[in-house]
């Protein structure tokens, strides 16, 4: 059975983003619970994604994408976030509204309208949430940052994980958005998940 190209696409996506930010390798357990798919739908996947040379595993081992799994990956993302800034910066959607909308949007976009879309927008650096947009030739510039957490004199706020709507609505109630500037008393007044989710760059 061929694989459906957006499933291909939301794997790489999945595997680039989930070491974008931190060092830990990601392992068919944990992409699982990242696609809300069974361990062994996605085990399946993973060896048809390493068939097509877009990813390297070895069983019961960390996946690493391939250069071509990279660069697809990174076109993804590129779609992903410039939807998401678009969504926000034109449509009014709220930064914690936007990312359910762009996983639909970025399979369905040409590129002619992507790139239409990226130039209206001034060709902006990163999203909403502060992750890094890759440029058309697959560059991007990552900024040094760290978890709020290792930033023992807090800093201004670099990116902020939109993985829970609930969390990004809170922060932006409590003025904790990206380059606002958090020190460290405010920090430590933070729940667990908060601090999990803030990435600062010293001030």
């Amino acid at each position: 059975m061929a694989v459906a190209p957006t499933a291909v696409e939301d794997y790489v996506k999945v595997i680039y983003t989930h070491t974008e930010w931190q060092p830990e390798h990601i392992t068919t357990g944990l992409l699982a619970a990242r696609l809300g798919l069974a361990a062994s739908s996605v085990t399946e996947m993973v060896k048809k994604l390493v068939a097509q040379g877009l990813a390297i595993h070895e069983p019961y081992g960390a996946i690493e994408l391939t250069p071509d799994g990279t660069a697809l990956a990174l076109r993804m993302v590129r779609r992903h976030r410039l939807i998401e800034t678009w969504l926000v910066q034109h449509v009014g959607y709220g930064w914690d509204e936007v990312h359910d909308e762009a996983e639909v949007l970025e399979h369905a976009m040409s590129d002619k309208l992507l790139d239409a879309l990226d130039a209206q927008l001034g060709h902006p650096s990163r999203d909403p949430h502060g992750d890094p947009i890759p440029a058309a030739d697959g560059s991007l510039h990552r900024p040094q940052a760290v978890l709020v957490t290792d930033a023992p004199s807090g800093g201004v706020v670099v990116r902020i994980s939109d993985r829970d709507p609930v969390l990004l609505r809170h922060l932006e109630a409590e003025g904790i958005v990206v380059d606002a500037v958090i020190d460290r008393a405010r920090c430590d007044a933070l729940a667990v998940e908060a601090r999990a989710s803030i990435w600062v760059a010293a001030t």
